[in-house]
């Protein structure tokens, strides 16, 4: 469109730093778990090591995303928004509240299994909070 201006608010930083922050959590997630089993082939204790590396980055941009997220709750009036936004909204929070936990849970097992529980629950249910953000997006 012609003499157009494109908008740069804080809406538009909200978003960009929400879409950042789950980039990297929830890429990461996708992209950790295609390594490990080449990693495994290295032996010992460096598919530990490459986990904490990544932890290291990944917890900061949840962080983020919980943060621009919250931003977001309060920089809306909700009161104005539908019953059905509400409700996805709420169980947007449920899902990512699930992610989080899973994921924490999963870095502290020890076991095998439990370890590779927690990753899937936590690694699903980052993919369902991202799936959930476009159902809201698209309603907002």
């Amino acid at each position: 469109m012609k003499g157009a201006i494109l908008n740069f608010d804080a809406y538009t930083i909200r978003v960009f730093l929400h879409v950042l922050g789950a980039s990297v959590w929830v890429g990461g997630q996708i992209v950790l778990a295609a390594l490990v089993p080449t990693v495994r082939q290295f032996g010992g204790e460096n598919t530990k090591k490459v986990a904490n590396a990544f932890n290291r980055v990944a917890w900061p941009f949840f962080a983020l995303t919980v943060i621009t997220g919250i931003w977001h709750v309060f920089a809306i009036d909700l009161s104005a928004r539908s019953n059905s936004y509400q409700v996805g909204l709420m169980l947007k929070l449920l899902i990512v509240a699930i992610s989080g936990v899973s994921a924490y849970v999963h870095t502290v097992s020890v076991r095998k299994s439990m370890i590779a529980f927690w990753g899937a629950i936590g690694a699903i249910g980052s993919l369902a909070a991202v799936f959930m953000g476009a159902v809201l997006l698209n309603s907002f």
